[in-house]
C-alpha cells in the first residue's frame, strides 16, 4: 500500500507480516516429502530424486517480488555455495501465480543464486509442504522427512505492529538445523516464526462477486497505493492492473486488517491532517469481500480513467538544483547503514526567498530518508538539531514546503546546506547521489514567512532495560504563531510522541498523538487547518522510549543510550513549521528553536538515574560530561535543581550556542 512518509527498517521494504500457521508448522514435521519435478525458470526439468546422492535438501519458497525475498536472495546463494562440498542441495521453488518465469530469472541473476528455481504453476508443490510465506525454508533429510521449518534467520521481524531490523542475526536457524542434521543430532530449533509476503496461490474466483477489480479494488488502489506501488517507486510490486496485483490479494487483505497499510501512526482522536491515508471502513470493507470472492477481476470496461502522477518535480521546475556531494554513495546489498551527513555551500551570496523545496532521491529503491537543513552563517554544523529543517524525503512523501509564492522561506546569504541520508539495504548493491530542488520567489510577492522550529530535549538518559522512559521538551510561544505542520523524531527505540498545548487560559488540547511511534515511517502529519497558538500559549511534546529486550529493533538494551546523531543512539525532537506575516516575523525566541527551551526540571528528573536529588559527573551525557564544571557553579562535585537550570538558561542563548563546543 502506499509508503507515506519514512520509513525502515526496510521501511519500504518490510511489508510483510508474522505467520500464525503455528500448528500446520508442527503437522510438517516428519514428513516425508514424496517426489516432485518442476521446470526452472531455464526451461529445465527438475525432480526431487535428481539429488539422491545429497544428504540434505533446502527447499526455500521464494517470491520474485517479496522484499524479504530479496534481502535473503544473496544469503541463500553464498549459504548454497558454502554447503555444497557438505552434500547439501538448494532448490527454490515460486508458487506465486503473478511471478512470470522471466521474473524469476532477473531475481535468479540479480542475487547470483545458482541453485535452480522452480516455478510451481499451481501451488502443488506449496501445498504438498504447507509452505504458507516467503521467504520460508524446509530441510529435508536423506529420507526427505521435514526436520526443521521456517526462517532463515531472525535478523528481521515485526513486535507490536512494528518492523526491525537487527545489525546482525542472533540465530542462523537455517545454518543451525543443516549441521545439525549433518552431525546426525536432533534439531534443537525444529521450528521458527515465518516472516514474509503470503504466497500468491492460483484461486478461482466467485463470478458472482459483488466486488471487483474493475469496479471497486481499482479506484480504492488508485486512491491510496498506486502512487509508490508503481514503475520506478519504492512500493515492492505494482498496482496498475489486474495481473499485478490478483497474486497480492491475500497479503493486502492482512496488513489492511492489522493496520500496517497504509501507513499512518496517528491517534485519529486528535487533529485532522490532510495527508491522512487511511482506509475508511468501506474501503477495508470491499478489500475484505474481493479477496473472500477469489479476487475476480470483473468487467474491464468498469476500470477508472489512468490517473496522472508526478514523476518529475511536484514543485515544477526548479532554480537550483543542489546535489548532497560530488560522487554517489555505493549502498550495499546487506547491512546496518550509519547516517550519512554531508554538508553543502549552494553558492548563495544573497539571501534567497524559497516558495518550495523539494528532496529527491538519485536511488528511490536505497534511499530510506533525506532531511535537508539551513545553516545560516555563522552557526556551527548543528545537524538535524542545529538547522532549521527546509525539505524532506520519504516514500510517498510530498514536498513540506510548496506555494504559490504568497508564502515563502527567508534563507540567509551565506547559509549552507546539510544533508542527513539514511540508506536501507534491499539485497542489491546501489549507487545514491541524492539532491535537493528550490524554487525561489521575488521578495515582493511574499505575504507570508514559514519557518522550520522545533522543541527539543537533548538531557536524557535511557537507562539500560527501562521500556517506557519519558522526557519532555516544551517552549513557550512569545508571539501569535501559525502552526502548519508536525514532524516528531526519534530512532529506533522510540516508543510514542505526543504534541500537546496548553492555552494562556489554561485549557490544553492535544494536537498530534502517536501512540506507535515507528521509525520506518517519520511522517510530517500535515493539518488541513493552520493552528493559531496565542503568545504565551505552551508547546510540550512528550516522548516515550522502549530500551528493554522487549524492542527488537534495541541494537542494546544493557546499554544506557543519551542523545547522538547515529541510530544506536537517540533523538527526541518536536519539528513543527509556524507562519507568520511578512514584517512581523518575531526573532527567535528564548530556546533559539521557535517554541523550543529547556525545562530544567524535567531535564533534571531525566538526568538524575539514581534519583537522589542530585547530579554528579557520571550521570552526565558524554557530550555534556565535559561541562560539568561549568554547571558546577558552587565547585562541589554535584549539580542540584538550581545550577542545572541556570546552566541551561545559559545554554539556551543564541550566543552560547554559535560557539564552538
Amino acid at each position: 500500500m502506499r509508503h507515506w512518509p519514512v520509513i525502515l527498517i526496510l521501511c519500504a521494504t518490510l511489508v510483510c507480516v508474522v505467520s500464525g500457521a503455528q500448528s500446520a508448522e508442527i503437522a510438517s514435521l516428519g514428513k516425508q516429502i514424496e517426489d516432485f519435478s518442476l521446470k526452472s525458470h531455464f526451461g529445465k526439468e527438475y525432480a526431487l530424486h535428481d539429488f539422491v546422492d545429497r544428504d540434505v535438501v533446502v527447499v526455500a519458497f521464494l517470491g520474485a517480488e517479496c522484499p524479504l525475498a530479496k534481502l535473503y536472495g544473496p544469503r541463500l546463494a553464498e549459504l548454497a555455495r558454502q554447503m555444497n562440498a557438505k552434500r547439501v542441495a538448494f532448490l527454490g521453488i515460486d508458487s506465486n501465480q503473478q511471478d512470470s518465469l522471466r521474473e524469476i530469472a532477473a531475481y535468479a541473476l540479480r542475487h547470483k543464486i545458482d541453485f535452480p528455481i522452480l516455478k510451481d504453476p499451481a501451488n502443488v508443490v506449496a501445498d504438498r509442504f504447507g509452505a504458507v510465506r516467503t521467504p520460508e525454508v524446509f530441510v529435508l533429510d536423506r529420507q526427505r522427512r521435514v526436520r526443521y521449518r521456517g526462517r532463515i534467520d531472525d535478523q528481521y521481524g515485526f513486535t507490536n505492529g512494528v518492523g526491525f531490523q537487527r545489525p546482525a542475526p542472533l540465530r542462523n536457524d537455517l545454518t543451525e538445523a543443516i549441521n545439525e542434521i549433518l552431525s546426525e543430532k536432533a534439531v534443537s530449533v525444529p521450528t521458527t516464526m515465518v516472516i514474509g509476503c503470503i504466497i500468491g496461490r492460483a484461486r478461482h474466483a466467485n463470478a458472482q462477486s459483488e466486488v471487483t477489480f474493475s469496479k471497486h479494488i481499482s479506484r480504492v488502489l488508485q486512491a491510496h497505493c498506486v502512487e509508490c506501488h508503481r514503475a520506478g517507486r519504492i512500493g515492492p510490486f505494482k498496482m496498475t492492473s489486474y495481473q499485478d496485483v490478483v497474486g497480492w490479494g491475500e497479503m493486502i487483505r492482512e496488513v489492511v486488517d492489522q493496520g500496517r497499510m497504509p501507513p499512518w501512526h496517528a491517534n485519529p482522536a486528535y487533529g485532522h491532517f490532510v495527508n491522512d491515508v487511511r482506509l475508511s471502513d468501506e474501503e477495508k470493507r470491499l478489500i475484505h469481500t474481493w479477496v473472500q470472492n477469489g479476487c475476480p477481476q470483473g468487467d474491464p470496461a468498469d476500470l477508472p480513467a489512468t490517473k496522472d502522477f508526478v514523476d518529475g518535480w511536484a514543485i515544477g521546475k526548479p532554480n537550483q538544483i543542489v546535489f548532497m556531494r560530488d560522487e554517489p554513495v555505493d549502498v550495499p546489498a546487506e547491512g546496518v547503514i550509519d547516517y550519512y551527513n554531508f554538508v553543502v555551500d549552494p553558492g548563495w551570496k544573497e539571501d534567497k526567498w524559497i516558495k518550495a523545496a523539494e528532496a529527491k532521491p538519485g536511488s528511490p529503491e536505497a534511499v530510506h530518508h533525506i532531511l535537508v537543513f539551513v545553516q545560516p552563517p555563522g552557526q556551527d554544523s548543528g545537524g538535524i538539531a542545529g538547522g532549521n529543517l527546509i525539505a524532506g524525503y520519504a516514500p510517498g512523501m510530498n514536498p513540506m514546503l510548496a506555494t504559490d509564492g504568497s508564502t515563502a522561506t527567508l534563507v540567509k546569504a551565506g547559509s549552507k546546506l546539510t544533508f542527513q541520508l539514511h540508506y536501507t539495504p534491499n539485497g542489491s548493491p546501489h549507487r545514491d547521489r541524492s539532491y535537493v530542488g528550490f524554487a525561489f520567489v521575488e521578495p515582493e510577492r511574499v505575504k507570508l514567512v514559514a519557518r522550520s522550529a522545533s522543541v527539543v530535549n537533548r538531557f536524557f538518559v535511557i537507562p539500560a532495560g527501562s521500556d517506557n522512559h519519558e522526557a519532555i521538551a516544551e517552549g513557550t510561544f512569545e508571539h501569535d504563531t501559525l502552526l502548519t505542520n508536525m514532524t516528531p523524531h526519534m530512532h529506533t527505540r522510540g516508543k510514542s510522541f505526543r504534541y500537546e498545548v496548553t492555552y494562556p487560559d489554561g485549557k490544553s488540547e492535544i494536537l498530534l498523538d502517536v501512540p506507535a511511534y515507528d521509525f520506518n515511517w517519520q511522517t510530517t502529519y500535515q493539518l488541513k487547518e493552520p493552528k493559531l497558538l496565542p503568545k504565551g500559549a505552551k508547546l510540550r511534546c512528550t516522548a516515550h522510549w522502549d530500551n528493554s529486550e522487549n524492542n527488537l529493533s534495541n541494537p542494546d538494551p544493557k546499554k544506557a543510550v543519551t542523545w547522538g546523531n547515529q541510530t544506536w543512539e537517540e533523538m527526541m525532537i518536536g519539528f513543527y513549521f509556524e507562519v507568520f506575516p511578512k514584517g512581523r516575523v518575531p526573532e527567535r525566541s528564548s530556546g533559539g528553536r521557535g517554541g523550543g527551551g529547556f525545562d530544567a526540571e524535567q531535564v533534571f528528573k531525566s538526568l538524575d538515574a539514581n534519583g537522589d536529588g542530585k547530579l554528579t559527573k557520571d550521570e552526565l551525557p558524554g557530550r555534556f560530561a565535559a561541562r560539568f564544571k561549568l554547571a558546577d557553579a558552587n565547585g562541589d562535585g554535584v549539580v542540584t535543581k538550581e545550577e542545572l537550570a541556570a546552566f541551561l538558561k545559559r545554554l539556551s542563548r543564541p550566543e552560547s550556542r554559535r560557539q564552538k563546543k
